[in-house]
């Protein structure tokens, strides 16, 4: 595949990790006010339960991997109670794992990389930086069903600007 040229003129690199941790973050506080039933089985209007939106954003996450090696994987599919955690203790621990497999893996991609054109999951094409974008913006709209949904269940979510700034 072509590499693109990218400068990045606005953030640095971990700048942008920082930005997404920050999302990662918030993410993980609307999981924690969530109560443990409804995290896996309130829903509205067909859309799905949260756990399954917070195990979607979990596996892109994981994609970090594939922009640093090359190895991508599969996605998994999390429409059986068989592919996900089990409580939400489990569910956060995975989250915190993640956050971790995250940083190791960004660390390892070449600066000059991100505009390195990648076919994420062998499906979704593009370069590393709209990828890691794509995961962003991904993880804040599921993030936005989550506060739905406690709104609906009566609780507050958390502020959604109280999150770590670049």
């Amino acid at each position: 595949m072509e590499n693109v040229q990218v400068t990045p003129a606005i953030i640095t690199k971990q700048q942008l990790l920082n930005h997404w941790q920050g999302h990662r973050g918030l993410t993980r506080r609307v999981i924690e006010a969530f109560p443990e039933k409804d995290l896996f089985e309130f829903t509205i209007g067909g859309m799905r339960p949260f756990i399954m939106l917070a195990m979607e954003v979990t596996d892109l996450a994981r994609g970090v991997k594939g922009m640093a090696t090359g190895e991508w994987g599969t996605l998994q599919n999390h429409d059986s109670a068989d592919t996900l955690p089990q409580s939400k203790e489990e569910l956060l621990a995975l989250w915190d794992d993640t956050t971790a497999f995250m940083n190791t893996y960004f660390a390892q991609i070449n600066e000059e990389d991100f505009g390195k054109e990648i076919m994420a999951f062998g499906m979704y094409p593009g370069t590393i930086l709209t990828t890691a974008l794509y995961f962003i913006d991904n993880e804040v709209h599921h993030r936005g069903q989550g506060y739905v949904y406690l709104r609906a269940l009566g609780i507050a979510p958390p502020a959604f600007y109280e999150r770590p700034q670049i």
